[in-house]
């Protein structure tokens, strides 16, 4: 082990040496340690079996019903036609029932009616759907930006007439970095 001793005619400067025998000595424990632990980590995955499942689509799964709400553009075109520039505030109510099927308030209705109606009847009845709420559909609305409020709360008014107690909005998250 070397000592500095300041002499009289030594400079002044900090000392670069540094001791490395507690570093050895602590990656040499640290080798004899892996060297001990892989081979028994090893032995216990390989003894691993997993099981091999096959997948079905649940018999109890909630039919929600989902509901696209938007307006015609200044031309009058709805959403899929051809040239459609986009909602105006000012255009004429369009409800997408399943987000495919374009419908009035009144078919609406109707057709909320006949599908709620069939999931409850499918369940057993509405004493089934009291025991278990979470089987209860809901009813999700995804609405244009631009759609005025009276053409979202027409469709939420329809869809709660005809026995949806549970209404949701769809929306599309804000990027941060946008």
């Amino acid at each position: 082990m070397a000592m500095s001793v300041g002499g009289a005619g030594a400079e002044d400067k900090p000392m670069s040496d540094i001791n490395t025998t507690p570093l050895v000595d602590v990656m040499l424990v640290l080798l004899i340690i892996f060297l001990i632990a892989v081979p028994v980590a090893i032995q216990q995955i390989q003894k691993l079996h997993i099981p091999i499942m096959v997948s079905q689509e649940s018999k109890d799964k909630v039919e929600n019903l989902l509901l696209t709400v938007s307006t015609t553009d200044s031309g009058g075109r709805s959403a899929g036609d051809p040239g459609f520039e986009g909602a105006q505030r000012g255009g004429d109510c369009r409800i997408y029932f399943n987000n495919i099927t374009p419908v009035d308030s009144d078919e609406l209705r109707d057709m909320a009616f006949k599908r709620l109606d069939a999931i409850v009847k499918r369940a057993g009845g509405p004493e089934a759907l009291k025991d278990n709420p979470e089987m209860v559909p809901q009813v999700h609305i995804r609405a244009d930006v631009e759609a005025p409020w009276r053409c979202v709360a027409g469709a939420i008014y329809n869809v709660q007439i005809s026995g949806y107690p549970t209404v949701g909005f769809i929306s599309t998250p804000v990027d941060p970095n946008g």
